[in-house]
């Protein structure tokens, strides 16, 4: 099955940024999450991954929050960007390459992934260097 675009726009809003779709869903009232962990790959977590699955492993790597109240672009052509640039932690040793990012549910541990895909570039990280997703090179929803 296909979804269209008014659609697959207001799933996007809907879990991102927390944004009502009128008739069908709201944001939990009692205790939403307000944050989307961000979150590098060395290779894809796949449709039965956890945010554990092939996740990079430099030395002072952890996920980022990125914000579901402002954090993201709102999808108008079926794909959200965040809204600025997510930059990791600096590493301090070790290496990998982060060849697909993911945005999911948990700061560590097997959360859920919620939106996976390839990075464009990959980013080679290790020993003093600062992985970076932009808004022009990030992982883009849809």
């Amino acid at each position: 099955m296909t979804t269209n675009q008014a659609t697959a726009n207001s799933i996007i809003n809907l879990v991102l940024s927390a944004t009502t779709w009128a008739g069908v869903a709201i944001n939990a009232t009692s205790s939403p999450i307000t944050q989307i962990y961000c979150s590098l790959h060395s290779s894809d977590p796949g449709a039965t991954g956890n945010q554990t699955t092939n996740e990079i492993a430099y030395t002072g790597y952890s996920r980022v929050a990125v914000s579901r109240s402002g954090g993201w672009t709102t999808a108008t052509t079926g794909s959200s960007s965040p809204v600025s640039s997510i930059s990791f932690p600096t590493g301090t040793g070790g290496t990998g390459t982060a060849t697909f990012a993911a945005l999911g549910t948990a700061s560590n541990g097997t959360g859920s992934i919620l939106w996976s895909g390839p990075m464009s570039p990959a980013i080679v990280c290790g020993n003093g260097v600062t992985p970076t997703l932009t808004t022009g090179s990030s992982l883009v929803v849809s």
